[in-house]
């Protein structure tokens, strides 16, 4: 039974990312008053709707929880709607197409600040201690090295710096360091490794000293925080396309479902955190450049302010009408890989 609860809890959770990014779109749609048909949570068959006598919107919640919409006059037709989205300034719309994925990363942000504050301690970059017959010491790692950069990327706080080791640390690495004041770089350091799922990770074999919990380091760690999440995203859609992930490796709603039920069964604390990797997670990848997807709005948006003119409402529809064939067949084979998972 509690599994059931953890299951309804992740549904309702993922439901409300999905949710705040449609928020996003319409908040900034009746911002500049364009006329939206309706708002839904959710695709398939209405199990709920409710139509504003004021606005004329519908209010709508459907069947799967896989994502939602909200429908403007004039977003994907010709409209004589003085008020349709077709009829607004570009600057305008491309601020309602970038509005669902700046909400979700800015939730992403809000709640990472809350995680920074509720952690009981904040790990910096200075080396405290290592493990037996640590490798990065037997290199020349020392104890009071505070470490900036691994294989030339900087870190400032634990998890970037654990994350850095995590991803590169399968190969040796430099590390520059501030020893004394001064730089060093310590040569071909190399981490033990640890394969999940047939892909190798580095993992650190040494202890790390917090820093004090004032203000400053609560923002530090936000910001840096925040900044290393949406690089994970990014570095793992590239090391996806790259080879180094397999296509097991990526989840749908129902893959998402799992995990988020995964933790909130582990704890409060993992369950948001997964939460908010996932919510800066919708925030960039619907930023991407394709079709169907707010990125590639976005392109054909800028291409009509380059060209002063919009592009034929014929060839928009075919390039997002393609591009939502697309990925709703990679969806629908995610979906399925995912219960296959399940069993």
């Amino acid at each position: 039974m509690t599994t059931v609860l953890y299951v309804i809890l992740a549904i309702l959770a993922f439901g409300l990312l999905i949710f705040v990014h449609e928020g996003g779109h319409f908040i900034a749609a009746r911002i500049f008053k364009v006329t939206i048909y309706e708002f839904s949570i959710g695709m398939g068959p209405r199990l709920f709707s409710k139509k504003s006598e004021k606005t004329g919107t519908e209010y709508s919640l459907r069947a799967f929880p896989i994502g939602g919409f909200v429908s403007m006059a004039g977003e994907d037709e010709e409209s004589d709607d003085p008020n349709a989205f077709n009829k607004k300034p570009v600057w305008q719309r491309l601020i309602i197409t970038v509005a669902g994925a700046a909400t979700n990363l800015l939730i992403g942000f809000i709640v990472t600040a809350f995680l920074v504050g509720s952690s009981v301690r904040l790990g910096g970059t200075t080396v405290a201690g290592f493990a037996e017959n640590a490798a990065s010491q037997q290199a020349g790692l020392t104890v009071g090295d505070e470490i900036t950069e691994v294989a030339g990327k900087n870190v400032h706080i634990a998890d970037d710096l654990l994350y850095e080791i995590m991803r590169l640390g399968i190969e040796p690495v430099d590390l520059t360091v501030i020893r004394d004041g001064e730089e060093i770089v310590i040569e071909d350091v190399r981490f033990p490794q640890i394969s999940e799922n047939g892909v190798a990770f580095g993992i650190n074999d040494f202890q790390i000293f917090s820093v004090e919990k004032n203000f400053a380091n609560l923002c530090k760690h936000t910001l840096w925080r925040s900044a290393y999440t949406v690089r994970m995203v990014w570095e793992s859609l590239y090391d996806l396309i790259t080879g180094r992930y397999g296509v097991e490796a990526v989840s749908g709603p129902v893959g998402v479902t799992e995990a988020l039920t995964e933790a909130a069964e582990t704890s409060t604390y993992s369950f948001v955190s997964l939460l908010t990797v996932i919510s800066i997670n919708l925030g960039v990848m619907n930023l991407l450049p394709l079709p169907a997807l707010d990125g590639g709005r976005i392109v054909l948006l800028l291409v009509e302010l380059v060209r002063r003119k919009p592009l034929k409402p014929q060839i928009e529809a075919y390039i997002n009408g393609a591009g939502l064939a697309v990925l709703l067949l990679l969806m629908a084979i995610i979906c399925v890989k995912d219960i296959v998972g399940l069993f």
